[in-house]
């Protein structure tokens, strides 16, 4: 289980308490408040704050079966705004981190539902929830779907914070990206921008440019060969579904370049895990199941969105072992983004690079580089004056463990 996680961080000064959710729910150590599981947790998280100090939560847990009603090893919270697409819900954990709304100057709980009707996050054509959205605890998800891979993500945190520090791998950057919006009349490949401006942000690192616009990127092997040779941080600017990333040759949109999670098993970057950043749709869309098939009506869309991936790519990619990543940060939802001339100054780009800037501050505690990211988006783009904006910050998700120290102790 997680005591020797506990055990570890304790030893490394992060005092740590693990909580079971009938501890909460039975009010062990703090009356129970709450409308919903998602909910008491919140009020626990408020209560842990403020009795305790803590400053970091990792919610373990990730969906386990249910056809009709999903169910979970830890709760979640869905956000109902709708951007005009198809996708009405999405999930987000930034609910478990953004604790208080500030009143003038007061801080009281923020229940993420100011108009009380019971809808979380709303934002629809006739009701809104004003929502504060900044983060006041560091949180991530392990998204386990069995004990197993809670065994292997402790195996894999641990090893990587008493191995990495000052070896020759962690300092390498691994970009992967094409020309995400192709277009004859556009000469800016935006992915490859994008993981250009990330690298710039590190001091010390050296890159590895995976494109497909200097021959580095043509097929999957390439990704496969990038990634096992290990990396401090391994960003990845494209395209997006639960089960896949992609991208293109320079103004070539008919033809898609990428790796789907059945290619996973090829990393063989075992002790040497990066922090992955990914830009593209739904690739930690984590509430992805097999069981999704069985919901017949749907099957067309649920088959062409990929929503019957055993696992979402991003908790797959983090949870793999012997490889793949430490962490991995990405979407839950539609990813957006800007083609052209301003592709790094707004959207999904522009959030991606925030991670860096935050890491380039002399932030290193996951959980902080993470949320520090999605401040300084807000900062620039206020949440509740654009729904876009709103959703690619309540979307960003982090899966792994935000008191990771990154590059170790």
């Amino acid at each position: 289980g997680l005591q020797p996680l506990v055990e570890h961080k304790n030893s490394h000064n992060v005092d740590t308490i693990l909580v079971t959710l009938d501890e909460i729910y039975n009010g062990n150590y703090f009356s129970v408040q709450g409308r919903d599981d998602a909910e008491k947790i919140k009020y626990f998280i408020k209560d842990a704050i403020e009795q305790w100090g803590v400053k970091y939560v990792m919610l373990v847990g990730g969906r386990h079966g249910g056809v009709a009603t999903e169910k979970w090893w830890c709760p979640v919270r869905y956000s109902n705004l709708d951007d005009g697409s198809d996708e009405r819900q999405f999930l987000t954990d930034l609910y478990f981190s953004d604790i208080y709304k500030y009143d003038n100057g007061n801080a009281t709980f923020e229940d993420w539902d100011s108009n009380g009707n019971g809808v979380f996050a709303e934002w629809k054509m006739m009701s809104k929830d004003m929502l504060d959205m900044y983060p006041d605890v560091y949180v991530g998800r392990l998204a386990c779907r069995n004990n197993y891979e809670v065994q292997k993500m402790v195996e894999k945190i641990i090893t990587y914070e008493t191995t990495t520090k000052n070896q020759q791998w962690f300092k390498r950057f691994v970009g992967i990206a094409g020309d995400t919006y192709p277009d004859d009349s556009d000469p800016y490949y935006e992915g490859e921008l994008a993981t250009e401006a990330a690298f710039n942000y590190l001091d010390g690192f050296e890159a590895d440019y995976v494109w497909t616009s200097n021959g580095k990127l043509s097929g999957e092997d390439d990704i496969i060969n990038a990634i096992s040779q290990g990396a401090g941080f391994l960003h990845f600017s494209g395209h997006g579904n639960p089960m896949s990333w992609a991208t293109h040759p320079p103004k070539d949109d008919s033809v898609w370049i990428g790796i789907d999670v059945t290619k996973f098993p090829k990393f063989s970057n075992d002790g040497m895990y990066p922090v992955c950043i990914v830009g593209g749709c739904h690739n930690s869309q984590f509430n992805v199941s097999v069981l999704n098939l069985l919901k017949l009506k749907n099957l067309k869309t649920i088959y062409y969105h990929s929503t019957w991936s055993p696992e979402s790519w991003g908790w797959w990619m983090t949870r793999k072992f012997g490889g793949g990543s430490i962490a991995t940060i990405a979407n839950t939802g539609y990813g957006y983004g800007e083609p052209g001339e301003d592709c790094l100054e707004v959207r999904g780009r522009y959030m991606e690079l925030q991670f860096f800037r935050s890491y380039a501050e002399g932030k290193d505690m996951l959980g902080e580089t993470h949320a520090s990211g999605l401040s300084y988006y807000m900062n620039k783009f206020p949440p509740m004056d654009d729904r876009i904006d709103c959703k690619i910050v309540q979307q960003w998700e982090l899966l792994g463990d935000p008191s990771l120290k990154i590059g170790g102790y």
